[in-house]
């Protein structure tokens, strides 16, 4: 019965070869478009640095013919001048999930694409077939380095973007923080003369 088991795991573990190499592929396309984003909103953030400032010497809303390409979240907080810090919060998690997941996920698949092939290698070695090692070792350390290039990259990426959201956010609490006292300033005062009158 446990034979049969092995024999049923090891049969299944080969099925997940080609499905895991087909991920690593796809994770390596999107590495090379989050570097391409990555760089793209590099040039942005320096092109309209100067937006983002004068949006933060006005009150959020003020002006929302404001250009902030590459500020998400000052672009998003203009939009919305009544968005609270948790919601920006949020934003940010969002706005880094993608590159935080692949850069977790890549080594991960990149250790499964290596384990996979050591069974038929040792299998070959056994059976003291040489090409046959080599056929499978060299798919195990390809799809290893792959793994370890793609979580580099996107690892890199999510840390630098990281900065980004927090020196947005830190930036546009005081605003935020504005905001809200005046809303609440707002909500009072007719309550409070409401008190008066009666």
């Amino acid at each position: 019965m446990i034979s049969q088991i092995e024999q049923l795991m090891y049969q299944l573990s080969d099925l997940f070869m080609a499905p895991v190499l087909c991920i690593i592929v796809l994770l390596f396309i999107y590495s090379l478009f989050a570097s391409g984003q990555f760089f793209s909103q590099t040039l942005q953030r320096r092109a309209y640095y100067k937006s983002f400032l004068r949006l933060l010497s006005h009150d959020l809303g003020s002006n929302k013919q404001l250009t902030l390409k590459g500020y998400p979240l000052a672009t998003l907080a203009n939009e919305f001048p009544s968005i609270s810090q948790d919601q920006l919060d949020v934003a940010a998690l969002k706005e880094l999930e993608g590159v935080r997941n692949v850069s977790r996920l890549a080594p991960m698949l990149g250790l499964i694409a290596t384990m996979i092939p050591m069974g038929p290698a040792l299998k070959s070695l056994a059976d003291g077939n040489i090409q046959g090692i080599s056929e499978n070792l060299s798919i195990a350390f390809a799809a290893v380095i792959f793994g370890l290039v793609i979580a580099s990259i996107t690892f890199w990426i999510a840390s630098v973007k990281k900065r980004w959201m927090v020196e947005e956010l830190v930036a546009l609490m005081p605003l935020i923080n504005r905001k809200s006292a005046a809303t609440i300033t707002a909500i009072k005062e007719p309550m409070e003369q409401n008190n008066a009158a009666a």
